[in-house]
């Protein structure tokens, strides 16, 4: 990993996605476009036959240190021109012809395709993952009312099941923007020093959608060394994600918390000196990871600004910081998941909120109750001066004091919860539709 400390990795890191975006995962893959170069131009005839063969074989065989190349990519100021000069070398005679018409970029631009095409699927498995156990849950609290709290305060019922489908809405839109985005992200970079792939010629096209077929990319005709507009695409992507998943994680810690407690999620962590504490680390983390990715957005989109034909400053930009977001999002669709699967309602914690409320939070549904036989504003009056009343008495409840002022009808059934939770258990039902809510 590169931005994760070893003694965090385990909770703001992802060993997988990590393993993919390594040092020697990066020159692997960079060796592995190498070789299907090599290929390639041995079958088009561009290099000799034996030289291809010789070249792929180094490039497959070649397991460079990274810290034995550190001081040559300083001076180099890009990893794969060290890297091209181990394969020569490991190739012998056969060597000059390693590399050929590429530039340092074509290797490393290609190579974070190949890196990208093994990561995304396993975003994509666990954000529909995470997706089918949040509508599971979704369904299977449809109906569980509790208190719905707008801007810290509660305001009416809901149940937990659409809770939790506001939670899963999102990750089908992220599904089909990664749909969307995937194409544009998995393409070979082969256009040469300057992006005119001059050095092959009338042949540059045509060994540039050879190698794309080889690695399994699209090639696009236009070089992308100066156009990072794809990768801030990406970037915006994985900030969307962890976001959505920062949302949940806030939600957790503030339905799990000293005075509410209406869920328990996850395993707690626990204080060095207050016992009874049960701290919420992985919510809590999935706050931060959100938080460090919408801020590394801002820094990856300073690598559009990139001058003329090649901009070092700017791709050092992106080299920094998009490894950091692709593994936090790896970690939070982690400890997202597990948090989704050990998610459970206290009744006893539900039932104790809608106790203290005393039925306020049904004040909306007694004004339109009295609505339907009175003027509006006359209804709100009535609920007012039950809810003052309310204040002057602890013990008095909204249905309570309206069964004074409008004895006429019975409050206590009118002013269930369960009779106003209007579509929220359909919307739990139909969790993860990407029709829902727009």
């Amino acid at each position: 990993m590169r931005g994760t400390p070893p003694l965090l990795g385990k909770l703001y890191g992802d060993v997988a996605i990590a393993a993919l975006l390594d040092d020697r995962a990066m020159l692997g893959a960079m060796l592995r476009v190498e070789a299907a170069l090599a290929r390639v131009q041995g079958r088009m005839g561009l290099i000799p036959a034996a030289a291809a063969e010789a070249i792929a074989q180094a490039a497959a065989a070649l397991q460079p240190d990274p810290a034995a190349l550190a001081d040559d990519v300083a001076r180099a100021g890009i990893a794969a021109q060290p890297l091209i000069a181990a394969l020569r070398q490991a190739a012998g005679p056969h060597g000059q012809h390693a590399h050929f018409g590429a530039t340092s970029q074509d290797i490393t631009d290609t190579a974070l395709a190949l890196q990208l095409k093994a990561i995304l699927p396993v975003l994509r498995d666990r954000i529909r993952d995470l997706r089918d156990v949040l509508q599971d849950q979704a369904t299977h609290h449809a109906d569980l009312p509790v208190p719905a709290r707008t801007r810290f305060q509660i305001a009416a019922p809901t149940t937990l099941g659409a809770r939790l489908a506001i939670w899963a809405a999102p990750l089908s839109r992220h599904l089909d923007r990664l749909d969307d985005l995937t194409p544009r992200l998995l393409t070979v970079s082969l256009h040469g020093a300057a992006g005119t792939g001059a050095a092959l010629g009338y042949r540059m096209a045509e060994t540039r959608q050879a190698l794309a077929a080889e690695l399994g990319l699209s090639a696009p005709d236009l070089p992308w060394h100066a156009c990072r507009d794809g990768i801030a695409e990406l970037g915006g992507w994985l900030s969307l994600v962890t976001g959505s998943l920062g949302k949940m994680g806030l939600d957790l810690i503030l339905l799990g918390q000293s005075g509410i407690g209406e869920v328990r999620a996850g395993t707690g962590g626990g204080s060095s000196t207050m016992p009874q504490k049960s701290n919420p680390v992985a919510a809590e983390a999935l706050v931060s990871l959100a938080r460090l990715n919408a801020g590394a957005v801002g820094t990856l989109h300073q690598a559009l600004i990139h001058a003329l034909e090649r901009d070092g400053s700017a791709l050092g930009i992106e080299w920094l910081t998009l490894p950091d977001m692709l593994d936090r999002t790896g970690a939070a669709l982690r400890l997202a998941r597990d948090l989704a699967a050990t998610l459970v309602p206290k009744p006893d914690r539900i039932a104790a909120s809608f106790a203290q409320d005393r039925g306020a939070m049904m004040a909306e549904a007694a004004g339109f109750a009295l609505s339907r036989s009175m003027p509006r504003a006359a209804a709100l009056d009535i609920v007012g001066q039950a809810l003052r009343e309310m204040d002057g008495d602890r013990a008095m409840t909204l249905a309570g004091a309206l069964s004074r002022l409008v004895p006429q009808t019975d409050w206590a059934e009118t002013l269930r919860p369960q009779a106003y939770l209007g579509e929220a258990p359909r919307h739990a039902r139909q969790s993860g539709s990407t029709e829902e809510i727009p």
